[in-house]
């Protein structure tokens, strides 16, 4: 959607600036004046290629939502008025779709919106456990406590998902590079030694045979090929789009060997930090649920909440669902238990939150530790079998002459 620059006078006879987006110019003016504003400029600043706005194709990434978090609980902290604090983040952002965003939530709060509120019309930004977090805030008048924890939160939620990137890096880039070569040898170097294989009339070993079928198959096939994949690639995006979808995949995501326990910690502490940070902030148990359920990133382990909320709705311990979940470690479901029990869940969980958060750094740790020496593995086994279908054929065809 376009996008418009625009410099304007408010009821209070104060003059502001920012940036609006909207289909045309007629309803920028038009937005602006809904929310008491009077125009003084109005520019657009975005228009794509041939007059279509590109602008799906850019995202705001979290680590500029991490930065403006903790700006804006730094400044809120500091007795900075909240419209105020706004306005200086606007200048402060350097993506100009986040900066569109807070230029239009500086505006419904001066306009006497909430700022829980004001977020909630941003929901691509920030999602419904930001805002409810935020409302908390508001409820309870400890706005500035609740912006600190929330930016601390977040920022060990950005630095845990960098550490997990971070250690995919490396076997990606050497696998990635095996496949390229692999791929240069099919189409280029292998081709050449098959015609002298086969005029020379020798047998064929089964791995050479295997060799020369998937090389004339990305020599002739690939257009074939690379559909194939496409197709693959577009049926498994939409069908993980899909409740079904998404549950077989983050299944099968925990059962795999070694990353398996690394993904089930990790929706661990999803659960136990967002839900410790939802208690805190005073989001009833029920609702805090249901907030954390969306936050988990894990489809089983929504379930397993979703289940959870209908038990406490009924009267029932937060633990009942957990201690019958194959999902759920024995020792998370008894600490819950007894947090409920002593009436420190909050403190519970924040312990939970500490000791998985460890265990996660133990596993990234060790898995940097193991991945190099099983990519050299899988390279020297590749490369083997690739050399040795080669290789062997034409060690016959020498003893045969």
């Amino acid at each position: 959607m376009p996008e418009f620059s625009y410099k304007a006078r408010t009821s209070e006879n104060t003059t502001i600036s920012g940036l609006v987006q909207a289909a045309s110019e007629d309803l920028a003016v038009e937005s602006l004046r809904e929310r008491g504003l009077t125009i003084l400029y109005l520019h657009p600043v975005s228009g794509g290629i041939l007059g279509v706005s590109l602008s799906f194709l850019k995202h705001i990434k979290v680590r500029d939502t991490v930065v403006f978090s903790r700006q804006l609980a730094v400044l809120v902290s500091a007795n900075v008025p909240l419209v105020q604090s706004l306005r200086i983040l606007i200048a402060q952002t350097p993506n100009k779709h986040l900066k569109v965003a807070v230029s239009e939530i500086a505006d419904d709060v001066e306009a006497g919106t909430k700022l829980s509120v004001a977020l909630g019309r941003h929901r691509r930004v920030f999602d419904s456990f930001y805002v409810n977090i935020i409302r908390s805030g508001e409820t309870s008048g400890k706005l500035d406590e609740v912006l600190e924890y929330l930016a601390n939160q977040l920022e060990k939620d950005y630095d845990l998902t960098s550490r997990i990137k971070g250690a995919m890096i490396y076997p990606i880039f050497i696998l990635s590079g095996l496949v390229v070569v692999g791929v240069l040898m099919m189409v280029y170097v292998i081709p050449k030694i098959t015609d002298i294989l086969i005029e020379s009339g020798v047998e064929l070993p089964l791995s050479t045979k295997i060799l020369i079928t998937a090389s004339d198959i990305l020599q002739h096939w690939w257009l074939l090929l690379l559909l194939t994949l496409v197709g693959l690639a577009v049926g498994g995006y939409y069908s993980l789009r899909t409740p079904a979808g998404r549950l077989a995949w983050d299944t099968v995501k925990l059962r795999v060997p070694v990353f398996g326990k690394l993904y089930q910690r990790i929706a661990l502490v999803r659960f136990s930090r967002s839900l410790h940070t939802l208690i805190v902030g005073g989001v009833n148990l029920p609702q805090a649920l249901a907030i954390t359920a969306d936050v988990v990133g894990n489809e089983v382990y929504r379930k397993v909440i979703l289940a959870t909320i209908r038990e406490v709705e009924d009267g029932n311990p937060i633990a009942s669902v957990f201690l019958h979940s194959p999902v759920v470690p024995f020792m998370v479901s008894q600490m819950l238990n007894v947090g409920e029990k002593t009436g420190r869940i909050d403190h519970v969980l924040e312990k939970m939150t500490d000791f998985y958060t460890r265990e996660i750094d133990n596993v990234v740790r060790n898995l940097v530790s193991l991945i190099e020496p099983m990519v050299i593995a899988t390279m020297a086994v590749a490369v083997g079998l690739m050399v040795a279908a080669v290789i062997l054929p034409l060690y016959k065809l020498t003893e045969a002459v």
